[in-house]
């Protein structure tokens, strides 16, 4: 009796909870697509209207945006005659843009001025400029790797554990997200995770480990700007670069010769499988931390390599049984 008057409640419970999860997607939909018309064009109204409702060039309203940030800088230097010399001439010399002004423009940017997140203006200045907020974080990285450095292998095995509809979503997952709160339910713990690649990244370049609803908004605002602003191998690429592999490791070289005294392109599949298994909870799968859960989380990505047809049975059985050898260590 106490069991089936039990079903009736947990079904309850996941209905209003996948009902809160759709209420937030929405809102974060249209807080998204506000910010982006506002980072496009300062009529956002007329933008729509041209956009979906008659056939005025969108692009006439952005040009005469642009036009009009242009004014105020004109204006404050046409108190002298110099100045405005100087702006005519270079207004008579715009049809002659080169390299020069590319790598002027390029200097202009990296010399902006820092984006203060701590402040809400800033997070939304950083939601706008997500190009810049992104460089801030990795222009100190050593070893950055270009993702046409890192072995195929070591992709594959990432995307097949960690986002296997990577190169089909735009930046959430919907699917992942309603089957991994339907497992947690279930379980009435966190068994799954929902998260995409992109939500990983930008979790841990820009936010806290928070668990609010706060956090939750920003992080899907930022990952749907991260994928308008970047290709998904660019994606792929910071990624990699950047997220936590345990035991003090950040980014793929450093994992790789922290762990097993190689660089990535000299990994094997075995290697590349253990490594790609530590981002989900890296300080419990770290092999110096555990070694056995970090190859059972091992063989769970070989699994999924399998699943997704990136290796082959014999290929997986020999991942499976080859001896990991750690950095002055020997298992």
């Amino acid at each position: 009796m106490s069991t089936e008057q039990k079903k009736p409640k947990r079904n309850f419970v996941i209905i209003s909870r996948m009902f809160k999860l759709i209420l937030a997607l929405i809102v974060v939909f249209f807080l998204s697509f506000f910010i982006t018309i506002t980072i496009k064009t300062s009529h956002p109204i007329d933008f729509i209207i041209s956009e979906y409702f008659d056939d005025t060039p969108t692009d006439q309203i952005i040009d005469n945006y642009a036009n009009e940030k242009k004014i105020p800088n004109s204006m404050n230097n046409s108190n002298k005659n110099n100045n405005d010399n100087e702006i005519n001439s270079n207004n008579s010399n715009e049809n002659n843009y080169n390299s020069e002004s590319e790598s002027q423009n390029s200097e202009n940017k990296s010399n902006a001025n820092p984006i203060d997140d701590s402040t809400i203006s800033g997070r939304i200045e950083r939601a706008m400029s997500i190009k810049q907020a992104v460089n801030e974080k990795i222009q100190n990285k050593q070893h950055y790797m270009k993702l046409n450095e890192i072995p195929i292998t070591i992709r594959q095995a990432i995307i097949a554990v960690e986002d296997s509809r990577f190169y089909s979503h735009s930046g959430f997952d919907l699917e992942s997200i309603a089957r991994a709160t339907i497992v947690n339910v279930e379980a009435g713990q966190i068994e799954e995770g929902g998260s995409t690649i992109t939500q990983q990244l930008v979790k841990n370049l820009f936010l806290s480990q928070e668990q609010s609803f706060t956090r939750k908004a920003e992080e899907l605002v930022l990952s749907l700007n991260m994928e308008r602003n970047f290709s998904k191998d660019e994606i792929l690429e910071l990624y990699l670069n950047t997220i936590y592999f345990g035991s003090s490791f950040y980014g793929i070289y450093d994992a790789a010769m922290g762990y097993f005294g190689k660089e990535p392109k000299d990994l094997t599949v075995a290697e590349s499988a253990m490594l790609a298994g530590l981002p989900n909870a890296p300080s419990l799968y770290s092999p110096y931390v555990d070694f056995m859960l970090a190859k059972k989380r091992q063989l769970i990505v070989i699994n999924a390599m399998v699943k997704a047809k990136i290796l082959s049975e014999s290929e997986a059985e020999k991942a499976r049984i080859e001896t990991i050898n750690l950095v002055g260590t020997t298992n």
